[in-house]
């Protein structure tokens, strides 16, 4: 059991003197954000999730953005291009930023097997795209892409804990 104090406003430390994230607690600003760097770069479950949210939202902005610009010639066919740009975008930073996997898992290995993944993604936001035309039809492209981003993040959880222990 852990015994949590306040020794200073705003900082809760354990019974040893440590932090929740950056061990033992430290007098000057910058030591902390030193600290606070070396846990998010570390492999942990929780750094790891930071940056694979970090990464999962960057490939978000890009499928949005390619959505939209490719929307005019079919919403099917942007959330097609959209899927497959932000795919390997994703995959190449979770392999070489959220999981530090690049002298594990090649370049392919990490396409192919977070494509995988990735497809049935693309099967649950292509689904879920028929059916908000066929209770919405004529539903912009922002309130659509609004809907598949709401469908993604749940994918995500899901793809996180794939990548994580079966492909990183």
């Amino acid at each position: 059991m852990t015994v949590l104090q306040m020794n200073r406003p705003g900082v809760l430390l354990g019974a040893g003197g440590e932090t929740a994230w950056a061990g033992p607690a430290s007098t000057s600003r910058a030591d902390r954000l030193r600290r606070m760097a070396e846990y998010l770069r570390g492999d942990a479950v929780l750094p790891q999730l930071i940056r694979f949210a970090l990464v999962g939202g960057s490939s978000n902005v890009a499928y949005v953005l390619l959505f939209m610009a490719v929307h005019g010639i079919g919403a099917q066919i942007a959330n097609i291009a959209g899927s497959i740009v932000s795919t390997v975008i994703a995959n190449e930073l979770h392999r070489q930023l959220t999981f530090r996997a690049a002298g594990r898992v090649t370049w392919f290995a990490a396409q192919w097997e977070g494509g995988a993944l990735a497809l049935l993604g693309l099967g649950l936001s292509a689904t879920a795209l028929a059916v908000l035309d066929f209770l919405a039809p004529g539903l912009g492209g922002p309130a659509q892409a609004s809907v598949l981003i709401a469908v993604m993040a749940a994918v995500g959880g899901l793809r996180f804990m794939a990548l994580r222990g079966l492909v990183f």
